[in-house]
């Protein structure tokens, strides 16, 4: 048997980027007792995964990490929520433990993850997610010399390549998407957002000299044991590059399970939250990208209000709205740039693997007309990772909607279920 630990917290955060970091702080603030349980071994989340001497908010890492030392927050790293077993506990395993943490409030700052569109040769070893690459070059993953295509949609394949320059790599080409026509009015509506013009110079300084195509996707990859190169469409061309790494990125997808688990209404994919940021399950709040994509500096402010409310200090949560609200109108200018266009959704040829985990291929989901049909018949989303790749992919690619979460919510191992077995319910209908 594992060790079993219980801990009580006033307010209780799950995720440890910059909303569930800025949502302890302010909440320790207030003199409760205050924990967060995230997964990753250290705080910071992806976005401050190197450290606060990396990246371009590099200054508020430092701060808010300084911050969150000082406030006396209880900090559980390594943990990862799997079960919620009754109202005001959830449950987390680390390596050789396992945690029933009790609240009061709970803030939920999961975070979100990278959405992978499916195309011939995306299972290729070194085909992988831009940030994903990234994580793995800031954990000491050499790069220095090789070749490496960024491709997708949005700001962060340019962050992704600067800094993959800036360990050495090679960057022959960024595939954008996106027309250069909503590039150019993106660019305009930056006028209003000074401090995202001063990041794009950067940027732009950093990536000088690397080929960059609008109107430009992958739409194959190509080695025999490993990567070794990509065809990519530009203007209605194809061109084939040689390369040692591709890294794509198609948007973010939010990390709802555990919400939706606990029962708070989602619209539109998203939690659905209040102006102080609670959910609609009483004690529940939620902050970050699991609310909408929104970027580190609306993540920051929001996991402030959703602090700031857990603790009752509603006026000073309320001062930080129209702040808020600024970032959220970039946020909405994000999404209607790079919208994803409807020629990515013919990618896919027919042995094409949509779900990885259970080899189910683009020819046996086109039989289907939802995904508790697929689910049924091809066991799709019913592998390790519990359709968190297959599940956003059919999404775009079928406009279908995953319709259930049920614990537990990862791969648990069986002595952990057996630690409390009252608590885990009887699994009754589709088996997960």
């Amino acid at each position: 048997m594992n060790n079993y630990s219980r801990e009580q917290f006033d307010v209780l955060v799950v995720g440890g980027g910059p909303a569930g970091i800025a949502a302890a702080v302010r909440a320790a603030e207030s003199g409760v007792r205050v924990g967060v349980v995230d997964e990753n071994v250290v705080p910071g989340g992806q976005i401050w995964r190197g450290g606060p001497s990396e990246g371009p908010h590099s200054s508020d890492a430092s701060s808010w990490l300084l911050r969150l030392k000082k406030a006396g927050v209880i900090v559980l790293c390594g943990k990862r929520v799997f079960h919620h077993p009754e109202a005001g506990v959830i449950m987390a395993e680390g390596l050789d433990d396992v945690w029933e943490l009790s609240y009061r409030n709970l803030v939920l700052a999961t975070g979100a993850r990278e959405r992978f569109l499916p195309f011939p040769g995306w299972t290729l070893p070194n085909v992988m997610g831009a940030g994903g690459l990234q994580a793995l070059v800031k954990s000491g993953l050499p790069a220095q010399g090789k070749r490496v295509v960024v491709a997708g949609t949005g700001p962060l394949l340019l962050a992704v390549a600067a800094y993959l320059r800036q360990h050495g790599a090679e960057i022959p080409l960024i595939c954008e998407q996106t027309s250069w026509r909503r590039l150019a009015r993106f660019g305009m509506s930056l006028m209003s957002h000074p401090g995202k013009i001063t990041q794009g110079l950067q940027l732009k300084r950093d990536i000088a000299g690397v080929p960059f195509e609008a109107n430009s996707w992958i739409i194959a990859a190509h080695g025999e044991k490993a990567l070794e190169g990509v065809t990519v469409s530009h203007a209605g061309r194809t061109g084939v590059i040689k390369c040692d790494y591709l890294a794509c990125g198609f948007h973010l997808v939010p990390n709802t399970e555990l919400a939706i688990l606990l029962g708070c209404r989602t619209r539109n994919g998203y939690v659905q939250v209040n102006d102080l940021q609670q959910t609609t399950v009483e004690g529940i709040l939620c902050a970050g990208e699991p609310t909408g994509i929104g970027g580190v500096d609306l993540a920051l402010i929001e996991g402030q209000i959703a602090g700031l409310a857990a603790t009752g200090r509603t006026s000073e949560a309320q001062a930080l709205f129209p702040k808020r609200e600024r970032f959220r109108r970039f946020a909405r200018l994000l999404d209607a740039t790079f919208c994803l266009r409807s020629e990515l959704r013919s990618l896919p040829s027919p042995d094409t693997l949509i779900c990885r985990c259970e080899d189910v291929p683009y020819s046996r989901l086109r039989e289907h007309t939802s995904w508790r049909s697929a689910k049924l018949h091809t066991r799709c989303g019913m592998g390790p990772c519990q359709g968190r790749i297959c599940g956003p992919a059919t999404q775009f690619l079928f406009k279908w909607n995953p319709d259930s979460v049920r614990p537990p919510l990862f791969p648990a191992r069986v002595e952990l279920l057996a630690a409390q077995p009252q608590s885990i319910p009887e699994v009754t209908g589709e088996i997960q």
